[in-house]
């Protein structure tokens, strides 16, 4: 991990936890588990005022591509769940990749709990 922990903007931690109270996937394993492992990681996340983000940090609205275990690169927005689009690679912060990638940094590498199981992905760049 590039930073040591993950890192995240104080307004967008506040945002998280009203989203995370509101969510109707919690009875969902693989949401559940992507929320535990994520609120474990906020337990440690270093936060900070937005203008202290670094610039390659994973956030609301960053365009992040990736790569998969299975070597393909793919390039998603991290949106808030009312602006989802999967067809459109906006894909909600409460899905399991939106969890994953929220506060990791470009050139990390990230093991995962997904529907198919655990997957390692490796974040190949980050634009905000």
């Amino acid at each position: 991990m590039k930073y040591g922990k993950i890192i995240i903007d104080k307004k967008e931690l506040e945002t998280l936890k009203h989203l995370f109270s509101n969510s109707h996937n919690k009875n969902d394993k693989t949401y559940r588990l992507s929320f535990e492992k994520l609120i474990d990681e906020l337990k440690e996340a270093k936060v900070l005022d937005s203008a202290k983000i670094p610039e390659d940090i994973v956030r609301f609205n960053s365009i992040v591509t990736i790569k998969t275990a299975f070597d393909k690169e793919r390039t998603y927005q991290i949106v808030t769940p009312e602006k989802s689009d999967v067809a459109n690679n906006k894909i909600s912060v409460l899905a399991p990749m939106g969890l994953a990638l929220f506060g990791y940094a470009q050139n990390d590498k990230i093991n995962w709990q997904f529907p198919t199981g655990i997957s390692t992905i490796e974040i190949i760049s980050v634009k905000n």
